[in-house]
């Protein structure tokens, strides 16, 4: 045995018995600290007050961005909106200051951009004078099979508002939020862990999300906290089914929605926000909601080829023309699931097409 291979199996060993030894000490201790944590301390613990603290918040026209906005206005924080469509926002801006919030500022801006990604932060500080939290929520949604894209090109446009859309906003707030010790919350998905057929780009861009801020969020140590939202579905424009087709145009496809959620029930994104603020004040790390979906990280890590089975079974079809055979498709049909897990908001077509 070469010198190479030999060092090569010693560390290998070493590297699996040590890692085992350290979890078997790491994670019954850590279970006993949360569990504490959650029975004794949660309940009396009141997280950071928000009264007062500012909040640049992007994707605040719809969905979880919307929701978020309106729960920090009931916390008492001052909101500054950002999004591509002004008349939307400002109709978001007026529910948020009847709610509570002291002041609200509309920025609109596409955030893909550098320039205008630097503004909206910019011009936030010039108006309240600090910032205390970055929710980097923007994000667009993709289904098809990879294969069957008919405009490549088009699809930068997933990992371009997805991935720089958060990014580009932290780099010009991070300064201010270091000043501040703030925070940064970042949406990505369960999609990002778990990833499922038909959605390459939507998956690839959230795994890079979370990637991203877990490595920034070693960088910063308590300098700045870091929360990364992992939901599953809820109510937002992926469950109403509007996003990038694969001749790289944006619309709505109930079909591709059908298949993707499938037989899953879609949660209130009121709730979500709820969970998001509250886990945020107390500096949590990750907040997956609803909470049945953090068995498909643990699966992931242990048994992927499980996640990889169960992807092809529900969701594969041999082409965009069998679509109606998709498991979770029939599923979904055979039960009918839409009158009781999909939320009327999003079961309308009338309804998507306003959004």
């Amino acid at each position: 045995m070469s010198k190479e291979a030999a060092v090569d199996v010693f560390l290998s060993c070493f590297m699996h018995v040590g890692l085992l030894l350290v979890l078997l000490i790491y994670l019954p201790v850590a279970f006993v600290c949360r569990l504490v944590a959650r029975l004794l301390v949660r309940p009396f613990a009141k997280g950071e007050d928000l009264r007062g603290k500012v909040v640049l918040v992007t994707g605040a026209s719809s969905g979880i961005g919307e929701h978020l906005v309106y729960e920090y206005a009931r916390k008492g924080a001052c909101v500054a909106l950002v999004a591509r469509t002004e008349i939307t926002l400002r109709a978001v801006a007026k529910t948020a200051h009847d709610l509570g919030a002291p002041d609200v500022l509309v920025v609109p801006a596409d955030i893909t951009k550098v320039e205008e990604a630097k503004r909206a932060v910019e011009e936030t500080v010039a108006h309240f004078g600090k910032l205390n939290h970055l929710v980097a929520n923007a994000g667009i949604w993709s289904s098809c099979f990879f294969e069957e894209i008919t405009n490549i090109t088009a699809f930068h446009n997933v990992i371009d508002l997805n991935f720089w859309g958060a990014v580009y906003p932290t780099y010009f707030a991070l300064p201010y939020l270091k000043a501040s010790r703030g925070n940064i919350v970042v949406t990505s998905s369960v999609a990002g862990r778990v990833p499922t057929a038909r959605m390459s780009f939507y998956n690839a861009s959230k795994g890079a999300v979370i990637r991203f801020y877990e490595t920034l969020r070693a960088e910063l140590g308590s300098h700045v906290g870091v929360t990364i939202l992992m939901p599953g579905y809820v109510v937002s424009n992926i469950t109403k089914g509007k996003g990038l087709q694969k001749d790289g145009h944006v619309g709505i496809d109930e079909v591709a929605r059908d298949i993707n959620v499938g037989p899953l029930p879609v949660g209130k994104t009121e709730s979500l926000a709820a969970v998001v603020v509250a886990s945020v004040r107390r500096g949590d790390y990750y907040v997956t909601w609803p909470g049945w979906y953090w068995p498909f990280h643990m699966v992931m890590c242990a048994a992927p080829e499980l996640v990889d089975w169960f992807s092809r079974t529900f969701y594969v079809t041999k082409s965009s023309d069998q679509d109606e055979d998709a498991l979770s498709k029939k599923i979904l049909v055979a039960v009918g699931g839409k009158k009781f897990l999909y939320p009327k908001t999003i079961r309308s077509h009338t309804a998507m097409a306003a959004n």
